[in-house]
């Protein structure tokens, strides 16, 4: 029998690959849409303070375990923007072609040593809505912004976010080789 846990999330990429993620430990994830849960507002100024209110937010609303994230993306040359704005970067209703775009337009003729850049992403488990400790994990990407579009796999910022290790974008990995 399956474990369930709310991902407190609206993004259908980031559903598709907890679930890939936590299918082989028996832990059934389930988007909080599934449940009517509406997004919370992301009132934190940090990626850290944000996830622990959309976790705590699902499994209040749902009474089963939460995991959210946090995550975006900083471009050194912007001083980190858009940092905990990237999912709304050119506005609050924008897509990620949208956010691409305006990103590659404010780095258009910035050289590409100066295109450094990172995703953080910071992931937190609550095991209820009152866990005091909850569980939070950080990780960061190094990379740089590329001048253009390139793969298919993913969503956000991934066309664009090029892997020097890799030599190619993280849209152009397998979603085993990202792991």
């Amino acid at each position: 029998m399956n474990t369930k846990w709310v991902l407190a999330t609206g993004n259908e990429g980031k559903v598709k690959e907890m679930s890939q993620l936590l299918n082989s430990f028996s832990i059934e994830v389930l988007a909080q849409s599934y449940f009517d849960v509406s997004e919370v507002a992301e009132t934190g100024s940090t990626f850290v303070e944000n996830a622990i209110i959309k976790a705590r937010h699902a499994s209040k609303i749902t009474g089963l375990p939460a995991i959210a994230d946090d995550s975006g993306l900083e471009v050194d040359f912007l001083k980190g923007e858009p940092g905990i704005y990237s999912a709304r970067f050119a506005g609050e209703k924008a897509c990620d072609q949208d956010n691409i775009n305006l990103l590659l337009e404010r780095l258009k003729g910035v050289d590409a040593t100066l295109r450094q850049a990172r995703f953080q992403c910071v992931l937190v488990y609550m095991r209820h809505a009152d866990d005091p400790t909850p569980i939070i994990c950080q990780g960061t990407w190094e990379g740089r912004i590329s001048t253009e579009a390139h793969g298919e796999n993913g969503f956000g910022y991934d066309p664009i976010f090029w892997l020097e290790s890799e030599h190619c974008t993280s849209a152009q990995l397998s979603a085993q080789r990202k792991r």
